[in-house]
């Protein structure tokens, strides 16, 4: 192993605890094409700038990297979300920046921002404190322009079933079944449900419809898991948008948009090539939510990342019940792909308010509130052992922890078999996190673990919705509408039971209600809607009362973003 390179000059950088936007912008970057050729071995023509700090990775390069042999895989995943925040992107950098500093070829490899969170509540995802990958205002502000192709490609279709219905091509499309809805990549309630086509025969047929947030959008699924050009436009021909009046399928590719949505997709499916503060490489692309779609940044990113690198750390959204499963039953198992270790953050604070404090008063010490939060954490770590993968935990640490709380979470871990790593990223960077880097190494030295899938593919969809209820959240079973019944079956009848389920639900509990905390069971998943995702490859099971097009907050996060006086951005976060 090589010597850990010397701690890099962050004394210009405010302290921490100041805005990340601050610290960001304060950061000094190196070009991305040199520094790429340095880290990865990518030459410089390989890439495409997008300015001096960004790169897109070439078709034809990504072409060369497939028979490469494959680096090891690192998946990052956390406990249950909370108003406190867990820190799995911040995380996911501070391990990367560790790795690189104990000497390791390691790459980052993240999801892109959505505006909707970063003007609504979550904010941006570029990681926090002195763990960021930059530049930090372009990655959460239409970053290279990869989610405004997939909302056009999404509405381009959207547009020509409805000029399709219009001038009475075949096949015949029933306007009362159409399926696709449009996308705005902007959290706006008054759009999930419309009514279109008004005015008058010239206007198009009037009809009842709405919108997703274009993360929920089929298209940014397709975009995530094709495999290259090809294998998208496949994918997109194969997109189930309505149904004729006697009830059979049509597709994007019957009504000819397919090969124009590839065309607004090809150079957004070029992997992002950026950096974090310390300058180490990272890769950022595609973006689905895991709450409402399958949560993990794109195949061919993550594919390439391993081509170039010894380790790439990537990320699963939200807790492991959501993000973690699905990259495992979703991605994995179309992609082939399997990690070679899981880390699942968590930090005392989420533990507290998993026992029952409220936020205010998590910074007062509380072992006892941490020793019945911990239920939570234990549960994500027994559905991880179910894949067969024992997680090492980590506990982003936060200045109020106190020896005595970090000792509760130790003391669960080691009797569980789970190593733990204190890690100090967001205050410290790199250096902070050389404890977390250290322990995932050894862990990637003793052996790749052999992951077992939730469940088999031929398991009917209704079977396979209860069991990751069962196994996953701790329910006693699951309640299906009879809307959504009925579509499992026309689903199997049409061929497609044999499809893994994407399941939309809360993220801020293991059940359907965000107020049960802890590790609540034995309670019952209410299944309302099923949709099917024919070129992506999955069903969605559409649970509770979770939207695929959020609303805005009370105060969302737009209230306080502005131009400052030299026109610099203030309060982006």
């Amino acid at each position: 192993m090589k010597d850990a390179p010397k701690t890099p000059a962050l004394d210009h950088l405010p302290p921490p605890g100041s805005p990340d936007i601050e610290i960001a912008r304060a950061a000094r970057m190196r070009p991305i094409l040199p520094l790429m050729e340095e880290k990865l071995g990518i030459p410089a023509d390989a890439m495409l700038p997008y300015g001096h700090h960004k790169a897109k990775l070439s078709h034809a390069y990504l072409d060369t990297l497939k028979d490469a042999p494959l680096g090891k895989l690192v998946l990052v995943t956390a406990v249950t979300p909370t108003p406190a925040g867990e820190g799995k992107t911040t995380t996911s950098v501070g391990l990367n920046d560790g790795l690189n500093r104990i000497g390791q070829k390691s790459l980052v490899c993240l999801r892109e921002p959505s505006l909707g969170p970063c003007f609504g509540m979550k904010g941006g995802a570029a990681g926090g404190g002195r763990a960021q990958v930059v530049p930090m205002e372009d990655i959460n502000l239409h970053f290279n322009g990869d989610f405004h192709a997939i909302t056009a490609a999404n509405n381009l279709l959207a547009a020509m079933i409805d000029n399709h219905i219009h001038w009475g091509r075949d096949p015949v499309i029933d306007p009362r079944r159409i399926t696709w809805k449009r996308v705005l990549d902007m959290n706006d309630r008054a759009l999930r449900d419309v009514v279109i086509g008004l005015g008058g025969p010239v206007h198009g047929v009037p009809r009842e419809s709405g919108f997703d947030i274009t993360v929920a959008s089929e298209v940014m699924a397709i975009f995530c898991l094709a495999s290259d050009l090809h294998d998208l436009e496949r994918r997109l021909a194969a997109m189930i948008v309505g149904f004729t009046p006697d009830n059979q399928p049509v597709t994007a590719g019957d009504i000819g948009a397919d090969g124009a949505m590839a065309v607004l997709l090809r150079d957004a499916l070029q992997p992002n090539l950026v950096q974090s503060i310390e300058h180490a490489p990272a890769m950022i692309h595609g973006g689905p939510f895991a709450n409402i779609a399958h949560g993990c940044n794109s195949v061919m990113a993550t594919k390439a990342a391993l081509a170039l690198a010894d380790i790439v750390v990537t990320e699963a959204g939200f807790g492991a019940d959501l993000g973690a499963e699905k990259f495992l039953d979703i991605k994995c198992r179309q992609s082939g792909l399997r990690p070679d270790a899981v880390v699942l953050v968590c930090t005392i604070r989420a533990l507290k308010m998993q026992g029952g404090v409220k936020k205010e008063g998590l910074a007062a010490p509380d072992p006892s509130a941490v020793s019945r939060g911990v239920v939570n954490l234990k549960r994500h770590i027994e559905n991880l052992q179910q894949f067969g993968v024992t997680p090492v935990v980590t506990i982003n640490h936060i200045t109020t922890d106190t020896d005595e709380e970090i000792a509760v979470v130790s003391e669960v871990c080691a009797a569980m078999g789970a190593p733990i790593a204190v890690s100090r990223h967001w205050a410290e960077g790199g250096a902070g996190a050389e404890e977390l880097a250290r322990t995932v190494l050894d862990r990637l030295n003793s052996g790749k673990p052999e992951i077992e899938l939730l469940y088999p593919d031929a398991m009917p969809l209704a079977d396979k919705v209860r069991t990751v209820a069962q196994r996953i959240y701790g329910a006693s079973g699951i309640q299906l509408s009879m809307r959504a019944a009925k579509s499992l079956a026309e689903f199997t009848e049409m061929g497609f039971g044999n499809l893994p389920v994407c399941i939309a639900k809360t993220q801020y509990s293991f059940s359907s209600d965000p107020g049960l905390l802890g590790a609540p069971d034995g309670h019952v998943l209410p299944v309302r809607e099923a949709r099917l995702s024919a070129g992506a490859g999955f069903v969605v099971a559409i649970c509770g009362d979770v939207m695929t097009m959020p609303g805005l907050p009370r105060h969302p996060a737009a209230l306080d973003i502005r131009l400052g006086p030299d026109g610099e951005i203030v309060g982006l976060s």
